[in-house]
């Protein structure tokens, strides 16, 4: 496989002091976060939230996606992630674009999975069976799609055993969801990183912020009490 310097450049944000505060700050910067203290933003897995992360807003920063996909893929290595890999799979449809660089780098074969079947293949492209493959999104918050991904991977004979994403909310149950087939999450920062960026370097309103803590402090019932969900809804 490729150095990952080699096809990104350095890992920047790995050699800062904390790099999921660095990561946060960066995704800050290009104002992939909105924050909303009036009405909660609710994700399409039922959750309720006062924050939001957009990170299709990265594919038009080219230096900060370098950045971020070189230590993405340096984190990778450290946790064994790639050994053996065989391919790499983008989540529709924001993880398409961040699993064809990844795919690039290394020259690997790239899949992408739908969140539903369709009259055509859920899967995309040329699944070795039993082949060890990295499932690659933009970021998680309930899962729900994360772990449709996962099966129909499974379903097409792929070995799959870590998701990458830039960012995981950190907030709802996704082990439950995840952990039984096996799959642990990579991520690079979570609302927590984003917390310690706005108390460092001034955030919001005192209103909005104090609103967000209050959902990271009990994420289930910030969401119940805001018209959401209180728990993940059991799936099939």
């Amino acid at each position: 496989m490729m150095n990952p310097s080699t096809f990104f450049g350095p890992d920047v944000f790995g050699q800062q002091a904390d790099p999921a505060v660095a990561v946060a700050r960066a995704l800050l910067d290009a104002g992939c976060v909105r924050l909303r203290a009036d009405e909660p933003f609710r994700l399409p897995s039922g959750w309720a939230s006062p924050a939001y992360i957009d990170c299709r807003r990265l594919i038009s920063f080219p230096d900060v996606r370098r950045q971020l996909l070189a230590h993405g893929l340096h984190m990778l290595q450290a946790h064994g992630a790639l050994d053996g890999l065989v391919a790499v799979a983008g989540g529709e449809a924001s993880g398409i674009a961040l699993a064809a660089w990844m795919a690039e780098a290394f020259g690997l074969p790239l899949q992408y999975v739908r969140k539903r079947r369709t009259s055509r293949n859920q899967v995309e492209g040329v699944v070795a069976p039993g082949g060890r493959v990295l499932l690659v999104d933009d970021m998680m918050a309930g899962g729900q799609s994360k772990l449709r991904f996962c099966r129909a991977l499974m379903a097409a004979g792929a070995h799959i055993d870590t998701l990458f994403v830039v960012f995981d909310y950190g907030t709802f149950p996704t082990d439950e969801l995840l952990a039984p087939l096996g799959v642990s999450v990579c991520a690079l920062a979570t609302w927590r990183d984003v917390l310690e960026v706005w108390r460092a370097d001034g955030g919001p309103d005192p209103l909005a912020l104090h609103d967000f803590e209050s959902f990271l402090a009990d994420p289930a019932g910030w969401s119940q009490a805001h018209g959401g969900l209180a728990q993940n809804p059991v799936r099939p």
